[in-house]
């Protein structure tokens, strides 16, 4: 039998902020004292997959976890879902919490939000932490986005939203599915949470909004790394079933340390499907750098 993945409670150590930015209202999950870890999801999850890990650092660390704009409790703004912007709906989180610099911990879209923030805010960024996705305009991303694993970067148009509304489970189920080595490793509890926040009004339409914004995003992307290259330590986790050693190929166009973790036995969902092995390696590059 799989370790299945459920939701965990964030614990009493955590409060809940909202904190107005240019344009949305950014739910955030704030606990413990010490350096700062900002903690970035990607799409099919909200900042809620990040628990496991959090629990483990808030003794010692200040643990910062938003839901990215139009996504979980966030606000669900019209538009903002360029990652530039959305970084800068992060750096504003920091200020709020008075928190001048920070580790960063991404995965999925949350890297592509994770890498605006830290090209614009380098000095504010002290070691990134990417998981499991690529990064638009930068490396192989032409062939990236022709691969038809990846159909829902191009899912777009104006019955899109009319085909899922009232059936997000069964287009989420789609990703957990065939995005993770093995779907029974995402629970029936995990599913029914994520498919209720992305049930809320407005919250399908966000999430394509994000998929929209890529080719923006690859502009911005170009002229980021033309610009210079990311100098803090920058760990590249990828999952065998997925991205594996490639993700720190990309991340190596627009960094100049990079190192490189392949998480085996898992697809996509590293925290869902591999949390021991994933967390594992999160702490052991955070404390040793």
């Amino acid at each position: 039998m799989p370790n299945v993945a459920l939701i965990q409670p964030y614990r009493r150590h955590f409060r809940a902020e909202k904190i107005k930015t240019d344009g949305a209202t950014i739910y955030a999950r704030a606990g413990g004292r010490g350096p700062a870890v900002v903690m970035l999801h990607g799409f099919g999850d909200t900042g809620d997959m990040w628990a496991p890990l959090a629990a483990g650092m808030v003794s010692d660390r200040t643990i910062v976890i938003p839901d990215l704009r139009g996504m979980g409790l966030s606000s669900h703004p019209e538009d903002g879902y360029d990652k530039k912007t959305q970084a800068t709906d992060m750096a504003r989180v920091m200020d709020k919490l008075k928190i001048e610099k920070a580790d960063l911990i991404t995965h999925d879209i949350g890297n592509m939000v994770g890498y605006a923030l830290a090209a614009q805010y380098p000095d504010r960024i002290s070691r990134w932490v990417a998981m499991d996705a690529p990064l638009p305009g930068i490396g192989p991303w032409d062939e990236i986005i022709r691969n038809p694993v990846l159909w829902h970067f191009n899912f777009r148009g104006p019955d899109v939203e009319r085909l899922v509304k009232g059936r997000e489970r069964i287009y989420l189920d789609r990703f957990w599915n065939e995005l993770s080595a093995n779907p029974k490793s995402i629970g029936e509890s995990t599913r029914r949470h994520y498919a209720k926040l992305y049930a809320r009004p407005g919250a399908m339409h966000c999430a394509f909004n994000q998929f929209a914004a890529f080719s923006q995003d690859a502009i911005d992307n170009k002229q980021f790394a033309a610009k210079a290259k990311l100098t803090m330590p920058v760990l590249a986790i990828g999952a065998d079933k997925s991205f594996g050693a490639a993700m720190a190929d990309d991340l190596r166009f627009v960094a100049a340390n990079v190192a490189s973790v392949v998480i085996a036995n898992s697809g996509h969902w590293l925290m869902e499907e591999q949390p021991a092995a994933t967390v594992a390696a999160i702490r052991a590059f955070l404390d040793k750098t």
